[in-house]
């Protein structure tokens, strides 16, 4: 069974084209992850939240994940973290073709 991982913030940018730019290396070690297999960035500039939706393999490797990123995100002054993790309804997902295996 798969497993989402949703997390949010606050953060004051930046956003967009410079988010891209500035995280590019954060995103290609993401991929390197124990059990990762896909993310969905997320941000909204006008309420200075950003974020990601992310795809594990099993749900021990997206609660490692998880422990890993916020200490991360607290480094970076992320004191607000929202997170979870759902599993995956795989045959209902697949109807409304969702990028699962």
């Amino acid at each position: 069974m798969t497993y989402l991982l949703q997390v949010d913030f606050k953060m004051n940018g930046p956003f967009g084209d410079e988010m891209a730019e500035a995280f590019t290396d954060l995103a290609k070690s993401i991929n390197e992850e124990d059990g990762f297999m896909w993310k969905v960035w997320t941000e909204n500039p006008e309420t200075n939240e950003a974020g990601g939706i992310y795809m594990f393999e099993t749900k021990e490797t997206a609660e490692k994940y998880l422990n890993m990123h916020s200490k991360r995100l607290s480094g970076f002054g992320v004191t607000d973290l929202n997170a979870k993790i759902f599993a995956i309804n795989s045959k209902l997902t697949a109807i409304n073709k969702g990028p699962i295996n």
